[in-house]
């Protein structure tokens, strides 16, 4: 089956409507938290809308520090990336009082290739989790290969359904577009590295495991 291309400049423009997409709505979360202040005298709602820029800034900063790895160029070609970082940026975007994240790997460089994605499996997997659950991350190189496998569980358990064909590059209506451009990218740099993606949905769980 041939897989599907898209011109680079086109791949840019989705990616990048991704992050904005992203990052939107903390910043006006913090817009709108300014605009109070300016006009709200109450010391109650002052202090409810420093609360709203505080909680918005981080995470705006916690979606932008995991952009900068999952889709940034995080360093020259060739180089690695340290899975402590990895798993920082995706706990402080996902571990939350509806979400915990499990993180079994050891701290080593990893080819930024297969940590960005790693990162964008763990998007993948949130998603499936829409209200919450357990996301669980495990990551060995047994003799020099790589094996990653995600193990998803929630009370709301759910997959778009074009999400597998996305990552396996042939989307099914034959283009791409901003809402499937992440599971499209995450194909795209499991084949750059090398590593094939398997998912797995089943009533309780959805398993994603990546081997090259």
């Amino acid at each position: 089956m041939t897989v599907y291309s898209l011109e680079p400049l086109d791949l840019a423009a989705l990616l990048c409507s991704r992050v904005c997409h992203d990052v939107i709505s903390p910043v006006g979360a913090i817009v709108n938290g300014l605009e109070v202040l300016e006009d709200e005298k109450d010391a109650e709602m002052r202090d409810i809308a420093f609360e709203l820029i505080r909680k918005s800034a981080n995470t705006a900063s916690a979606r932008l520090q995991f952009c900068r790895l999952a889709f940034g160029a995080a360093g020259s070609a060739g180089a690695s990336i340290d899975t402590g970082d990895a798993e920082q940026v995706a706990r402080n975007l996902f571990e939350d009082d509806k979400t915990k994240l499990l993180w079994n790997a050891p701290r080593v460089l990893m080819g930024k290739n297969k940590v960005k994605l790693v990162l964008n499996l763990c998007l993948i997997a949130a998603a499936a989790i829409p209200r919450g659950g357990v996301i669980n991350v495990t990551i060995a190189e047994p003799d020099g290969a790589t094996r990653v496998t995600l193990h998803v569980s929630g009370s709301y358990l759910r997959l778009a359904q074009n999400v597998i064909t996305l990552v396996a590059g042939t989307p099914e209506e034959g283009r791409v577009d901003a809402h499937g451009i992440q599971p499209f990218y995450t194909g795209l740099v499991a084949r750059e590295c090398g590593m094939k993606v398997a998912i797995d949905v089943r009533p309780d769980a959805v398993v994603i495991d990546a081997q090259g």
